[in-house]
């Protein structure tokens, strides 16, 4: 057992990062830092279901490791703890807001000056980095320019340049790819006991995400509701059913984002009733008024990141369905993402060119775009619907 078990088909990076927290080792008992190969700050990268979050956690763990034979051991409190998300030395910054604001991050600074107080390092493991805007950013980069000696910052994001020049520059950059299907279906039978078939359809319909593919191999509802998504396409005929289909999949979203959030915001505002002595009262303060309407603007904020996240994976499975249409229409020699829905896609490749396929794909790709720049999301998916359609006379768009 150890903390890089879970860092599924990364090689390259995780050799680098085990390197690393031995150097810290040895940094930390007196050694010299030169040469090691350990910095203050680093930047782990990779597209989504790379495994950015676990590849950090698992680095996190490996420094505050206190095994003597094995660094990153995966059995000592140190290491258990990290994982866990409780040990005391090593923070775990993320946001359920659209982005991080500098409300949040001030504190977040303000931790990382502190000494550790049970390990060697204090480790500030920021998720989701590229979620600060420029003035954010900023706040930041002051923390990182002139860290305390025992302080290391993990920052994860898709690419280098989803962060400013001035923190990437600072950073030590650690690449991750998406891993094979076959290691990902892997892990799940190993980890989560699951049948191996239903592992490997799993994680080639999730395009190797770890924890999408574990949510379809383990819900059966999950599973039905990607499946409904991706028989939208062949049911569109006109503008018509362009601008239901969206309409249908924006309250998908909409439901799936409260059923995330609710039970969680009315045990939040209960609490903060509670504390605030409040609790059963008709007429609020306006003291308290004032921070019950805080509180909700935040879980309000949550509630819009969660739709859009169910609206991006929806179109992404949307292009998984089009990149099938392409290979089928292609003749290429690799198998399909959407193993379940061969005569659907083979239905599509019929009906179209790949010309039109591709500016079907470019359709998709567009919205995403527009839901990240916090366009109306049915103005963005009704736009791809529309594209998606077949032309006059049968031609496809």
């Amino acid at each position: 057992m150890s903390v890089w078990d879970d860092v599924v088909g990364q090689p390259e990076a995780v050799a680098v990062l085990r390197s690393a927290a031995e150097a810290a080792r040895d940094i930390a008992t007196g050694g010299d830092a030169r040469g090691t190969g350990m910095t203050h700050a680093w930047l782990i990268t990779g597209p989504p279901g790379s495994g950015r979050s676990v590849a950090a956690r698992a680095f996190a763990a490996a420094l505050a490791c206190t095994s003597p034979d094995e660094v990153g051991c995966g059995r000592c409190h140190g290491c258990t703890t990290t994982l866990l998300g409780t040990h005391a030395d090593v923070q775990l910054i993320a946001t359920e807001r659209v982005s991080f604001r500098i409300e949040d991050m001030r504190p977040i600074v303000s931790d990382a000056q502190q000494a550790p107080s049970q390990g060697r390092w204090r480790v500030m493991l920021m998720e989701d980095a590229d979620r600060m805007v420029d003035r954010t950013s900023n706040v930041l980069l002051k923390a990182i320019e002139e860290p305390p000696p025992r302080t290391v910052w993990l920052l994860c994001a898709p690419s280098p340049r989803d962060l400013i020049a001035t923190i990437r520059s600072r950073c030590r950059v650690v690449s991750l790819r998406v891993p094979a299907a076959e290691d990902v279906a892997a892990l799940l039978v190993r980890r989560d006991g699951i049948d191996p078939a239903v592992a490997i359809t799993a994680a080639r319909a999730a395009q190797s995400h770890v924890g999408v593919a574990r949510r379809l191999a383990t819900d059966p509802d999950a599973r039905a509701r990607r499946r409904s998504i991706l028989t939208v396409p062949s049911r569109i005929r006109g503008v018509g059913d362009a601008v239901l289909a969206a309409a249908d999949l924006v309250e998908l979203a909409q439901a799936e984002g409260k059923a995330a959030t609710e039970e969680r915001d009315a045990a939040e505002r209960a609490e903060l009733l509670r504390t605030l002595g409040a609790e059963g009262e008709t007429r609020l303060p306006p003291a308290v008024r004032s921070q019950v309407k805080r509180l909700e603007d935040n879980q309000k904020s949550r509630a819009t990141r969660a739709q859009r996240d169910v609206l991006d994976r929806a179109m992404v499975d949307i292009l998984s369905l089009y990149r099938d249409v392409v290979v089928v229409q292609l003749g290429a020699d690799v198998p399909l993402v959407n193993v379940d829905l061969e005569n659907e896609v083979r239905a599509l490749a019929a009906d179209s060119t790949p010309e039109q396929t591709l500016r079907r794909m470019d359709a998709v790709a567009t919205a995403r775009t527009r839901l990240a720049a916090n366009v109306a999301p049915l103005l963005a998916v009704e736009a791809m619907m529309v594209g998606l359609r077949p032309q006059a006379g049968g031609a496809r768009l």
